[in-house]
Parts: C-alpha cells; structure tokens; sequence
C-alpha cells in the first residue's frame, strides 16, 4: 500500500454535477498544466468506479475506450495546452451516481503522441449543486461500567479490581515448556502490534509481578478459556489456541490498566469464563485490486489474533490480478498480476503511467500459513472462478473460445467476456494443476472457488457452451455454472478438499450440499434460504459486514455505497442469526468481516474504513447477544491497533 503523494506536472480536478432528467449526473473534468511546456495531440487516460454508460455524452473530449474502470479520452484536434492554462470535458450520462468523495477519478495520465505515459496527480471528487456535508463522529463518547479493557467482551466474568496492577505477570515456576512457549507467543504479538508499548509479561518471576499457573482441562472446547485470580492467577483451557486467547485477554486488561490516568483497572480476584459464540470468525482480504506487502498481511493477522478472530479468508484472484505464484504457469505472475498502460492489463483502481506488479511467491505463503497457525488462524485460499477470470484470461489466451465475438458479454464491473469457460476442457486441466499446487500451500480443509457475479448472459456466444449445454442438457448461463460448479467439487474432493464460495454458487441447481459452505453477501436473506436449501452458511452480508462500505451518508465521508451506509453501530449491533429459524441455526456456522480494496488507495484511508468496524465484527463473532454493550464498545475500540 502507498501513502506518499507528490507535486505533479500535471493535476486533474474532477467534480459530480446533476443533470436534470438524467438521476446518474454528470462528471466535470478539468486538467491543469502546470509543466514549463505545451502540450498537444494528447489523449488522457482515467481510472474511476463511476463509469461511462452507452448512453453517455462526451463535452469537448472524444471517447476512446473504456475497459472496466479504465477510461481514455482524446483531447479535440488542434488543441494546444499551454503552461498554466486548462482544459475541462464533461461526462454526461453515467452508470451511477456519485454520492461520495471517492467516486470519482482515483487516478489519471497522459498518453503523448510519442507513446509516453505521464502520470497526472489526482484530487478526490467534489460536488457541484449542492453542499458537500461533513461526516459525523463515527463513534459517541464511549462509557465504561466494569473497568476492564477486554474486546471482544467474554461470555462471563465476576471480577473485583485491585489497588493496583501488578508489573508484569510470569509463568508459575514448574510451568510445562508449551505454557511458557504461549506466554513468549504472546509477548511477541504484543510487541509487534504495540512498539513502544510496555511488556506485560516476563519469562522469569518480576518483583512485583503475578505468577499465572496453567492446567490442561481436556474437557473445555478447543477455544475456550477460564482465568482464575488471586494471589495467583490460573489459566484453563483445553488447548494452545484456547490459552493463547487467555493470554491476549489478560495482555489487554494489564496494557489499559498500566496507562497513567486509565479508567480500567487489574483484577484482584474473581473469574472469567469465556467461549466464542460462533466457530467461524472470519476477515477476507481482497489484494487483487490492491496489492499489499506480505509484511501488511502478516500485520493484519496480528491484529486477528488480537481480536480473538479465526479465519483468514485470502481473496488472490479476481479480473485486476492473479496474486499467488503458481509454478506451472508462471505467466500467472508475470502477465496476469501486472498492470500497465498498453497492455491486456490497463491501469485499474489508482494506477498511472507506471507499471504496478505484485504477487505472493510460495515461500511468501508458506510464511504467512505458518504465523497464522502460530496465532490460531486457518487461512482459507480463494481463486474466484469462473467469473472475475480477466488476468487468468490475459495470461492464458488458450482457455478462451476463439469464435466467441470478443465483448459478448460484460461483467457488472464492466470487464468483456471475463469468464472462464466450462466448455473448453483445458480449463479444467489449468484448474486440476492450480489447485495441486494449492493443496500443498494450504492445509485448510477448505478451498474457495468463488462463484459470484457470473453476468447472466455469459458463454451464450460461444458455441462450444452452447454445445456443451445441449449435450449435458442443461439451460443457460447458470445452469453451465452449476455444471462447472459440479466438476470443481469433484476436482477438490479428488485432492481432499471440500468446495467453499460466494451464495451465487447455489446457482443453476448448485453443487452437493454436503460439507459445502457458502458465504451469504448479497443481503441477509439469502443465508437463511441457503440454510433451508441445505447449505452450511457464514454470515457477510454488505449491508453490515462489508468494511469497504461508507460509514456515513455525508458527500465527504469516503468509501463505496452499492449495499447502502453501514456506520460502526450497525456492523455491532447487526444480528447476524436474523430470523433463522431454530432448526436452521445449526447451518449458521458464523460471521465474516469482508475488506474488498477498491477504495483503499492508502493506509490511511484502510485505516480509517477497517477500524472500528472489523473491531466491531470480533465482537459480534464471539460475545454473547446478552453482553454485547455498544457504549463500552465505543469506549474500547479506538485502542484496537491498526496496520
């Protein structure tokens, strides 16, 4: 992730306007040039998430292309821009509104008549026609009743404070090495996540500390935890991950007590018991739209761990990049995760004039698998098939039907004939190698296919689907998806995995329902029909759980706002059981956090949209309805650490 920004020869400013009789507006550009020399026959190239529509009008600006969120535009003949002046063109006519700060260009450059590309510095979009509100505070001011700093809140607990907090806390003496080994664990992910923060534990006894004394009790449930306190305090707990959790939680409460001046106190005596209320607790991470560092991945793991969550959902393909080394076809890594003007992977979501590549190498994935396991998280792998197949596609032509007219059909992003296509047999020759290599990366019991946004007129072109759905007597789009649906989780089961997705995969007749899982996102309902129809169910939908969402209707607050405004109160509150009927519950396996990346241009702004809300997740994935408390949570959250 970049956070630098610099001056710039050249500055685009760009503002939405209404239109009266067009309800999506219109988008107002003005380039300056701000260099020591004219420019002309130039084009200018933009990325954005407000596109054009094939109903747009052009002002004073010839349409190019559009691919996706790549737009290019051709300034009018003859123009010449000189040194300090500029020149505006309109957009009328677009595929949505603007109603946020972000939706307009994220980034731009120039394409010169000698083939070179010059960045162009970029402002957020403002508003014309009315007044750009302010976001209010995302948080209240926060109040504690119980002066314990623990998030997420434990099922129970009955605790008296003392005067005062001990220095540190150590392991009893005659503590068995794998105890000791989770304190040092911990003491590790304590000073990671806080540098300049003091140690709340040692190895060897502390004047002044607390010795804690660990018992093995076979009985509990593999993350449960109970704390004893008194003159020393014990921990229980069946396995590593359920005394790992013990431990972050009394890292937390000895941290905040420490703090001159804090509201929060160490207990002197009293217990807690706690569990999770659900064994799903997931976060996804989309690095296809946004790259980020193996550093920032591991750094969000932490911060996982911290919170007491359990699954990383790893999302490392879609239509803007292929992000995992993949040996047997290494031009994955080389065509399919590296985006650049003039090639078959323009400039997406904030790229410019530079090239922009990244992926994981399988040593880099081996590392990230290891530190999740070290922390209690399963990392579930995603490659999402068969649509948001672009880069796969650019950097393996062979696997397109070559007499399917080349933009038969667009994706709700507007990438063409981006697909894979379940008639071509060498699909599933690239897939079987894919998931070999997959299988030897990941040791989680799932992998998932994906399966969302499939355009419902996808392969209709192309004769061999059309083939193919006449052999196999199936009827459309859906219908060959849930027959490439079918052979996928057939393929995984050879190799010993089970088939996890997005709800879409329930398309078309689906696939087995046993063992299958499937992620309900596109609104809360349809977890509770995926659970009727027999699925196993996580819980993330938009509307709550999507971290990427705005948090406050105002023009000024960034972010997206396709599954509407989702302030940190709504993503605590949301119960994600819903109206399950009881008989179903059992179907519901958990809730998810999902940080998908088209906004998240900068740290700062990842920042500012993951936190407090995927605290706010943690919460709602393990404390009991009964004691979550939304005022306490207020108080607590802004001292989660961030990337």
């Amino acid at each position: 992730m970049t956070n630098a920004a610099s001056s710039s020869l050249f500055r685009l400013e760009n503002s939405w306007r209404p239109v009266e009789g067009d309800p999506t507006g219109a988008l107002d550009f003005r380039l300056f040039n701000l260099s020591d020399a004219p420019i002309s026959g130039f084009s200018l190239a933009y990325t954005s998430l407000t596109r054009v529509s094939g109903a747009s009008r052009f002002e004073n600006a010839d349409f190019i292309e559009r691919n996706a969120n790549y737009h290019a535009f051709k300034a009018p003949e003859g123009l010449v821009l000189q040194p300090g002046e500029s020149w505006s063109f309109s957009v009328v006519g677009l595929t949505r509104p603007a109603k946020h700060r972000t939706d307009g260009a994220k980034s731009a450059f120039l394409i010169l008549d000698d083939d070179r590309y010059v960045d162009v510095a970029c402002d957020d979009l403002m508003l014309s026609g009315g007044v750009a509100e302010r976001p209010k505070p995302l948080l209240p001011e926060g109040k504690v009743e119980e002066p314990w700093f623990i998030l997420p809140w434990p099922a129970a607990l009955s605790l008296d404070p003392a005067e005062e907090p001990p220095v540190a806390l150590y392991p009893a003496e005659g503590s068995a090495l794998e105890a000791v080994k989770s304190v040092d664990g911990v003491i590790a992910l304590f000073s990671r996540l806080f540098e300049s923060g003091h140690v709340p534990f040692s190895l060897a006894p502390v004047e002044g500390g607390r010795a804690i004394a660990f018992e093995t009790d076979a009985a509990m449930g593999k993350e449960s935890y109970a704390i004893g306190f008194g003159d020393t305090i014990t921990i229980r707990a069946a396995t590593a991950t359920g005394r790992q959790y013990a431990l972050t939680v009394l890292a937390q409460m000895l941290s905040a007590a420490r703090e001159k001046g804090s509201a929060f106190r160490f207990p002197a005596s009293g217990t807690i018991e706690d569990a999770p209320r659900y064994g799903w607790r997931g976060t996804h991470l989309d690095v296809s739209r946004q790259f980020y560092e193996t550093a920032d991945v591991l750094r969000l793991l932490d911060i996982l761990a911290w919170h007491r969550m359990n699954i990383f959902h790893w999302h490392l393909t879609d239509d803007e990049a292929w992000r995992l080394e993949i040996k047997a076809y290494p031009e994955l890594t080389g065509i399919g995760a590296t985006r650049a003007p003039g090639t078959k992977m323009p400039p997406q979501l904030g790229n410019g004039a530079e090239p922009v590549r990244g992926f994981y190498s399988q040593d880099e994935v081996r590392a990230v698998v290891s530190h999740a396991a070290a922390l209690g998280i399963e990392v579930i792998p995603e490659v999402d098939i068969p649509g948001h197949s672009t880069a796969a596609l650019a950097a393996l032509p062979e696997l397109a039907d070559g007499q399917e007219a080349p933009e038969s059909y667009h994706s709700v992003q507007g990438f063409p004939n981006n697909a894979l296509n379940p008639a071509i047999e060498e699909t599933y020759v690239f897939l079987g190698k894919v998931f070999d290599e997959m299988v030897d990366l990941f040791p989680a019991r799932y992998i998932h296919i994906g399966g969302d946004e499939v355009a419902d007129n996808t392969w209709l072109a192309s004769p061999l689907a059309r083939a193919l759905m006449e052999k196999e007597g199936v009827d459309g789009t859906f219908g060959l998806q849930s027959y490439f649906m079918k052979r996928i989780q057939k393929m995984l089961a050879e190799r010993g995995k089970t088939l996890a997705g997005w709800d879409e995969v329930s398309h078309g007749g689906g696939v087995e329902r046993e063992g299958t899982l499937l992620m309900a996102w596109q609104k809360p309902e349809v977890g509770i029909a995926l659970a009727q129809d027999g699925y196993d169910v996580v819980m993330t939908p938009g509307q709550a759980y999507y971290l990427d969402m705005v948090q406050d209707e105002a023009f000024q607050e960034p972010g997206a706002s396709w599954a509407g405004t989702v302030p940190p109160e709504h993503s605590y509150t949301y119960e994600a059981e819903g109206d399950f009927p009881e008989e179903l519950k059992a179907r519901m396996r958990g809730v998810q956090s999902c940080i998908w990346s088209e906004h998240f241009l900068s740290r700062g702004y990842f920042n500012h949209l993951v936190f407090p809300r995927i605290s706010a997740v943690a919460e709602a994935g393990w404390t009991p309805k009964a004691r979550k408390n939304w005022l306490r949570f207020a108080a607590l959250a802004p001292k989660s650490p961030k990337l």
